[in-house]
Protein backbone atom coordinates (compact mmCIF):
# COMPACT_ATOMS: atom_id res chain seq x y z
CA UNK A 1 0.00 0.00 0.00
CA UNK A 2 1.23 3.62 -1.30
CA UNK A 3 0.03 6.34 1.48
CA UNK A 4 1.06 10.16 1.40
CA UNK A 5 1.54 11.57 4.35
CA UNK A 6 0.19 14.95 5.61
CA UNK A 7 2.82 16.44 7.96
CA UNK A 8 1.00 19.32 8.84
CA UNK A 9 2.60 23.04 9.44
CA UNK A 10 3.00 22.21 13.47
CA UNK A 11 4.96 19.21 13.17
CA UNK A 12 6.69 20.19 9.91
CA UNK A 13 8.11 23.43 12.22
CA UNK A 14 8.43 21.95 15.58
CA UNK A 15 8.01 18.52 16.09
CA UNK A 16 9.89 16.86 12.91
CA UNK A 17 10.38 13.80 15.27
CA UNK A 18 6.69 13.13 15.45
CA UNK A 19 6.36 12.88 10.76
CA UNK A 20 10.10 10.73 10.88
CA UNK A 21 7.74 8.67 13.90
CA UNK A 22 4.81 8.06 11.32
CA UNK A 23 7.00 7.16 8.47
CA UNK A 24 9.16 4.72 10.67
CA UNK A 25 6.15 3.48 11.87
CA UNK A 26 3.98 2.22 8.62
CA UNK A 27 7.19 1.58 6.86
CA UNK A 28 7.53 -1.29 9.63
CA UNK A 29 4.03 -2.05 8.55
CA UNK A 30 4.55 -2.56 5.21
CA UNK A 31 3.22 0.41 3.66
CA UNK A 32 4.90 2.88 1.40
CA UNK A 33 4.98 6.55 2.43
CA UNK A 34 5.74 9.10 0.26
CA UNK A 35 5.86 13.12 1.41
CA UNK A 36 4.38 15.17 -1.66
CA UNK A 37 6.83 18.39 -1.23
CA UNK A 38 3.41 20.75 -2.69
CA UNK A 39 1.57 20.37 0.67
CA UNK A 40 1.16 23.41 2.85
CA UNK A 41 -1.17 24.55 5.43
CA UNK A 42 -4.73 23.30 5.34
CA UNK A 43 -5.70 26.51 6.34
CA UNK A 44 -7.28 25.63 10.21
CA UNK A 45 -5.31 28.78 11.57
CA UNK A 46 -7.16 31.18 8.81
CA UNK A 47 -10.34 29.54 8.93
CA UNK A 48 -10.70 29.02 12.73
CA UNK A 49 -10.32 33.18 12.52
CA UNK A 50 -12.93 34.22 10.35
CA UNK A 51 -10.42 34.41 6.75
CA UNK A 52 -12.88 32.25 4.85
CA UNK A 53 -12.34 33.19 1.71
CA UNK A 54 -8.08 33.57 2.84
CA UNK A 55 -8.80 29.74 3.08
CA UNK A 56 -10.07 28.80 -0.14
CA UNK A 57 -6.70 28.55 -2.05
CA UNK A 58 -5.55 26.37 0.67
CA UNK A 59 -8.22 23.63 0.27
CA UNK A 60 -7.43 24.10 -3.17
CA UNK A 61 -4.10 23.44 -3.01
CA UNK A 62 -4.62 20.25 -0.71
CA UNK A 63 -6.69 18.38 -3.38
CA UNK A 64 -3.90 18.87 -5.77
CA UNK A 65 -1.39 18.04 -3.90
CA UNK A 66 -2.77 14.46 -2.71
CA UNK A 67 -4.38 14.12 -5.81
CA UNK A 68 -2.89 10.76 -6.45
CA UNK A 69 -3.44 9.18 -3.52
CA UNK A 70 -5.84 7.02 -2.34
CA UNK A 71 -5.09 7.99 1.33
CA UNK A 72 -3.60 10.36 3.41
CA UNK A 73 -2.36 9.81 6.62
CA UNK A 74 -1.84 12.95 9.26
CA UNK A 75 -0.61 12.65 13.07
CA UNK A 76 -2.97 15.49 13.81
CA UNK A 77 -6.81 15.41 14.82
CA UNK A 78 -7.45 18.94 14.31
CA UNK A 79 -6.19 19.10 10.83
CA UNK A 80 -7.78 15.91 9.72
CA UNK A 81 -10.86 17.38 11.47
CA UNK A 82 -9.87 20.45 9.30
CA UNK A 83 -10.31 19.04 6.12
CA UNK A 84 -13.19 16.53 6.54
CA UNK A 85 -15.63 18.90 8.95
CA UNK A 86 -15.10 22.45 7.31
CA UNK A 87 -13.36 21.69 3.69
CA UNK A 88 -17.66 21.00 2.94
CA UNK A 89 -18.60 23.78 4.52
CA UNK A 90 -16.39 26.03 2.66
CA UNK A 91 -17.28 24.76 -0.59
CA UNK A 92 -20.92 24.91 0.08
CA UNK A 93 -21.01 28.65 1.40
CA UNK A 94 -18.76 29.52 -1.41
CA UNK A 95 -21.08 27.84 -3.89
CA UNK A 96 -24.13 29.78 -2.35
CA UNK A 97 -22.22 33.24 -3.04
CA UNK A 98 -21.36 31.98 -6.82
CA UNK A 99 -18.07 31.15 -6.51
CA UNK A 100 -17.30 27.62 -6.37
CA UNK A 101 -14.09 27.80 -8.83
CA UNK A 102 -13.50 24.22 -8.14
CA UNK A 103 -14.06 24.00 -4.01
CA UNK A 104 -16.67 21.48 -4.36
CA UNK A 105 -15.03 18.96 -6.34
CA UNK A 106 -11.82 19.73 -4.25
CA UNK A 107 -13.13 19.17 -1.14
CA UNK A 108 -15.22 15.79 -2.48
CA UNK A 109 -12.09 14.71 -3.44
CA UNK A 110 -10.27 15.11 -0.20
CA UNK A 111 -13.01 14.28 2.48
CA UNK A 112 -12.66 10.71 2.03
CA UNK A 113 -8.96 9.90 1.44
CA UNK A 114 -8.05 11.75 4.81
CA UNK A 115 -7.18 10.27 7.99
CA UNK A 116 -6.04 10.62 11.14
CA UNK A 117 -3.09 8.36 11.96
CA UNK A 118 -5.29 5.90 14.49
CA UNK A 119 -7.96 5.81 12.56
CA UNK A 120 -5.48 4.65 9.49
CA UNK A 121 -4.11 1.82 11.42
CA UNK A 122 -6.78 0.74 13.36
CA UNK A 123 -9.70 0.91 10.36
CA UNK A 124 -7.59 0.45 7.22
CA UNK A 125 -4.68 -1.51 8.26
CA UNK A 126 -6.51 -3.31 10.72
CA UNK A 127 -3.89 -3.69 13.48
CA UNK A 128 -3.58 -2.19 17.16
CA UNK A 129 -0.26 -4.09 18.11
CA UNK A 130 1.82 -2.68 16.01
CA UNK A 131 4.91 -4.15 17.56
CA UNK A 132 5.85 -1.32 19.48
CA UNK A 133 8.03 -1.43 23.20
CA UNK A 134 8.10 1.40 25.10
CA UNK A 135 8.70 0.61 28.97
CA UNK A 136 7.41 3.89 30.60
CA UNK A 137 4.06 4.53 32.35
CA UNK A 138 1.71 6.77 29.68
CA UNK A 139 -1.48 8.71 30.78
CA UNK A 140 -3.24 9.92 27.31
CA UNK A 141 -4.76 13.06 27.05
CA UNK A 142 -7.57 12.67 24.25
CA UNK A 143 -7.80 15.67 22.00
CA UNK A 144 -11.02 17.60 21.25
CA UNK A 145 -10.97 17.64 17.73
CA UNK A 146 -10.29 14.21 17.34
CA UNK A 147 -12.50 12.94 20.20
CA UNK A 148 -15.77 15.35 19.43
CA UNK A 149 -15.29 15.86 15.82
CA UNK A 150 -13.39 12.73 14.72
CA UNK A 151 -14.88 10.37 16.53
CA UNK A 152 -11.78 8.34 17.57
CA UNK A 153 -12.79 6.73 20.47
CA UNK A 154 -10.96 3.78 22.24
CA UNK A 155 -8.57 3.59 18.82
CA UNK A 156 -5.65 5.62 20.56
CA UNK A 157 -6.12 3.72 23.89
CA UNK A 158 -5.97 0.67 21.97
CA UNK A 159 -2.99 1.21 20.76
CA UNK A 160 -1.23 1.87 23.43
CA UNK A 161 -2.72 -1.00 25.53
CA UNK A 162 -1.08 -3.11 22.99
CA UNK A 163 2.39 -1.16 23.44
CA UNK A 164 5.14 -3.83 24.97
CA UNK A 165 6.37 -2.75 27.65
CA UNK A 166 3.78 0.58 28.63
CA UNK A 167 1.27 0.78 31.54
CA UNK A 168 -1.44 3.02 30.65
CA UNK A 169 -3.34 5.04 33.90
CA UNK A 170 -6.13 6.80 33.83
CA UNK A 171 -6.19 10.30 33.40
CA UNK A 172 -8.75 12.51 35.40
CA UNK A 173 -11.24 14.53 33.70
CA UNK A 174 -9.67 13.23 30.37
CA UNK A 175 -12.55 14.67 28.32
CA UNK A 176 -12.11 18.09 28.80
CA UNK A 177 -10.34 20.43 26.65
CA UNK A 178 -6.88 21.27 27.69
CA UNK A 179 -7.24 24.68 26.77
CA UNK A 180 -5.31 25.28 23.78
CA UNK A 181 -7.48 25.57 20.79
CA UNK A 182 -5.33 27.27 18.34
CA UNK A 183 -6.20 30.81 18.49
CA UNK A 184 -8.04 30.16 21.73
CA UNK A 185 -4.93 30.55 23.69
CA UNK A 186 -4.28 33.79 21.99
CA UNK A 187 -7.33 35.66 22.32
CA UNK A 188 -7.68 34.10 25.56
CA UNK A 189 -4.35 33.38 27.31
CA UNK A 190 -5.53 33.32 31.02
CA UNK A 191 -8.38 31.16 30.34
CA UNK A 192 -6.34 28.94 28.24
CA UNK A 193 -3.77 28.46 30.93
CA UNK A 194 -6.05 27.72 33.80
CA UNK A 195 -7.69 25.01 31.96
CA UNK A 196 -4.32 24.02 30.78
CA UNK A 197 -3.04 23.65 34.22
CA UNK A 198 -5.88 21.98 35.66
CA UNK A 199 -5.20 19.43 32.80
CA UNK A 200 -1.51 19.20 33.80
CA UNK A 201 -2.39 18.30 37.20
CA UNK A 202 -4.45 16.00 36.84
CA UNK A 203 -1.65 14.17 34.60
CA UNK A 204 1.05 14.73 37.10
CA UNK A 205 -1.45 12.81 39.52
CA UNK A 206 -0.97 10.04 37.90
CA UNK A 207 2.15 9.53 38.66
CA UNK A 208 3.16 8.69 34.95
CA UNK A 209 5.96 9.99 33.36
CA UNK A 210 4.99 10.84 29.96
CA UNK A 211 1.40 12.53 28.84
CA UNK A 212 0.62 11.26 25.66
CA UNK A 213 -1.59 12.86 23.15
CA UNK A 214 -2.17 12.55 19.44
CA UNK A 215 -2.06 16.28 18.83
CA UNK A 216 1.00 18.58 18.93
CA UNK A 217 -0.29 21.74 19.08
CA UNK A 218 -1.95 20.42 22.48
CA UNK A 219 0.72 18.71 23.31
CA UNK A 220 2.58 22.42 22.89
CA UNK A 221 0.68 23.63 25.27
CA UNK A 222 0.75 21.15 28.30
CA UNK A 223 4.68 20.87 27.50
CA UNK A 224 4.92 24.69 27.99
CA UNK A 225 3.75 24.69 30.88
CA UNK A 226 5.39 21.25 32.31
CA UNK A 227 8.65 23.01 31.68
CA UNK A 228 7.74 25.95 33.53
CA UNK A 229 6.78 24.67 36.57
CA UNK A 230 9.89 21.94 36.05
CA UNK A 231 7.77 18.87 36.23
CA UNK A 232 9.38 15.49 35.20
CA UNK A 233 6.70 14.83 33.33
CA UNK A 234 6.96 14.66 29.45
CA UNK A 235 4.49 15.50 26.71
CA UNK A 236 5.24 12.52 23.79
CA UNK A 237 3.44 12.59 20.59
CA UNK A 238 1.37 8.89 20.16
CA UNK A 239 3.09 8.23 16.94
CA UNK A 240 6.60 8.31 18.31
CA UNK A 241 5.53 5.85 21.08
CA UNK A 242 4.08 3.59 18.41
CA UNK A 243 7.13 3.84 16.46
CA UNK A 244 9.43 3.16 19.44
CA UNK A 245 11.00 -0.80 19.19
CA UNK A 246 13.15 -2.41 21.72
CA UNK A 247 15.83 -2.28 18.93
CA UNK A 248 15.50 1.61 18.17
CA UNK A 249 13.50 2.95 21.61
CA UNK A 250 12.25 6.02 21.93
CA UNK A 251 14.78 8.83 22.30
CA UNK A 252 13.90 12.76 21.69
CA UNK A 253 15.74 14.54 19.30
CA UNK A 254 17.02 11.30 17.52
CA UNK A 255 16.85 10.32 14.10
CA UNK A 256 15.99 7.33 12.98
Amino acid sequence: MRVALFVTCVNDLLYPDTGRAVVALLERLGVEVDFPMGQTCCGQAHFNTGYRHETEPLVRRYAAAFAEYDHVVTPSGSCAAMVRDNYPRIAAKAAAEGRDHGLTEAAGASVPKTYELTEFLVDVLGVTDVGAYFPHTVTYHPSCHGLRMLGLGDRPRRLLEAVRGLELRELEGAEECCGFGGTFAVKNPDVSVAMGEDKVRHAEDTGAEVLCGADNSCLMHLGGLLRREGSDLRAVHLAEILASTEERPYRPGVVR
